[in-house]
């Protein structure tokens, strides 16, 4: 059974800036590609940004300038730099990775918990 959890959430200011983490552990064959989604109070879950195994990365236009995705295969975590953060930006955010726990198994999509994000004076 694969696991991820989400680290870094929490109160920032308008303008702030923080860093959330999603570690995979579990068993684990290869990740493929892995993001970060989120979703508002009374909203949907929309995608925030994605990054393939081979670091091509994708963004939502609502956060493109401001929020950048990186990971670390060695590690089997993907991280999100989020700067310039705005009232808007509050929501949880949810981790995803596309999971392969052994050779003979397919891609399945796995998800974290989720982390509070609020931005606000």
């Amino acid at each position: 059974q694969v696991q991820l959890v989400e680290s870094g959430g929490g109160l920032v200011q308008p303008g702030g800036s923080l860093r959330l983490s999603c570690a995979a552990s579990g068993s684990i064959f290869m990740l493929d590609t892995m993001g970060w989604y989120r979703q508002a109070p009374g909203k949907q879950r929309e995608l925030v940004a994605t990054i393939t195994r081979s670091s091509l990365t994708n963004y939502a236009d609502s956060v493109k300038g401001r929020f950048t995705i990186s990971r670390d295969n060695a590690k089997n975590t993907v991280y999100l730099q989020m700067n310039s953060l705005k009232a808007e930006d509050t929501a949880d955010y949810y981790c995803y990775a596309a999971i392969r726990a052994s050779i003979t198994e397919f891609f399945r999509d796995g998800w974290g918990q989720g982390t509070q994000v609020t931005v606000s004076s």
